[in-house]
């Protein structure tokens, strides 16, 4: 059996995306027509009897995109302002669209105390767990109109990977503005190698890492990619980054198709989400 065939058994999916693949690169505005590919492929994973998690950047863009501000606001209490403006707006598209689609559409925000607190944490997974078994959609960002640090360092391919811990997830999907991982940074090495099955994260590869994001809008690179790997594989799920250009790629990468590079699980037996969180700080 081909590695890659064992994604298509996999049963709780976390999907992130980026606030890039969200939106027009030309404006910053929400791409519609994308979102209703990645809201139709979302369903009919849903209606494959898999149970589906989404953790969506993009507030902070589309509240910004909506007052006509066209770069990143400087001042905090600015791009939280945006994040309380767009947060409302993607959340009522994500509504309406998965409700074309028969679906129920979840929000849950969360901060980086969401899960330093052992309370919290436990609510929120019971949430997760309760709306799963519900069948509906948990769509998950970070609450960055009140997180004051989740603003200036946070980032959603951490917070999909904790997500991804949290729910005992066995499949992460990064997908954000890179085909995956390669030997060098793409945009500035022609010579640079894909590399496609990835199947023990190591020294080396932490080492390789670089900021190939060159988007405007995003806040995450390799690096927060691999970091997400490191916590994901550790709690037992396969990690797939690939491009979220076509949305897609869902459904081939969930067919087992080489799309993207593969991170396989290496499931720790020492694994506790408490010291993963201790890291961060």
């Amino acid at each position: 059996m081909k590695v890659r065939d064992r994604l298509k058994e996999k049963k709780r999916i976390v999907v992130k995306i980026g606030s890039s693949s969200l939106t027009h690169e030309e404006t910053g505005r929400l791409n519609l027509m994308k979102m209703e590919i990645l809201v139709r492929e979302l369903a009919d994973l849903h209606n494959q009897g898999k149970e589906v998690i989404v953790v969506s950047s993009g507030a902070i863009a589309v509240g910004r995109s909506a007052m006509g501000i066209d770069h990143k606001p400087k001042k905090l209490a600015k791009r939280q302002a945006c994040a309380a403006i767009g947060q409302a707006r993607l959340m009522m598209i994500y509504q309406k669209l998965f409700a074309e689609y028969n679906q129920t559409a979840a929000q849950i925000l969360m901060t980086k105390y969401t899960m330093i607190n052992r309370a919290t944490r436990i609510n929120a997974k019971n949430t997760f767990d309760t709306l799963l078994e519900m069948g509906a959609i948990p769509i998950v960002n970070e609450n960055d109109t009140i997180s004051t640090d989740e603003i200036e360092f946070g980032d959603n391919d951490t917070l999909s990977a904790l997500v991804a811990a949290l729910t005992g997830a066995d499949m992460l999907i990064l997908l954000s503005d890179i085909d995956g991982l390669f030997t060098d940074d793409p945009n500035q090495n022609p010579n640079a190698e894909f590399i496609d099955l990835v199947e023990k994260l190591d020294s080396h590869l932490d080492a390789m890492a670089k900021d190939t994001s060159k988007s405007s809008v995003g806040t995450g690179g390799m690096a927060t990619k691999l970091k997400a790997a490191h916590i994901a594989t550790s709690a037992g799920a396969d990690m797939v980054i690939a491009n979220g250009n076509d949305f897609h790629v869902i459904h081939k990468i969930m067919q087992g198709r080489n799309h993207g590079t593969l991170f396989l699980a290496d499931k720790k037996e020492e694994f506790y989400l408490d010291d993963i969180i201790d890291k961060l700080g």
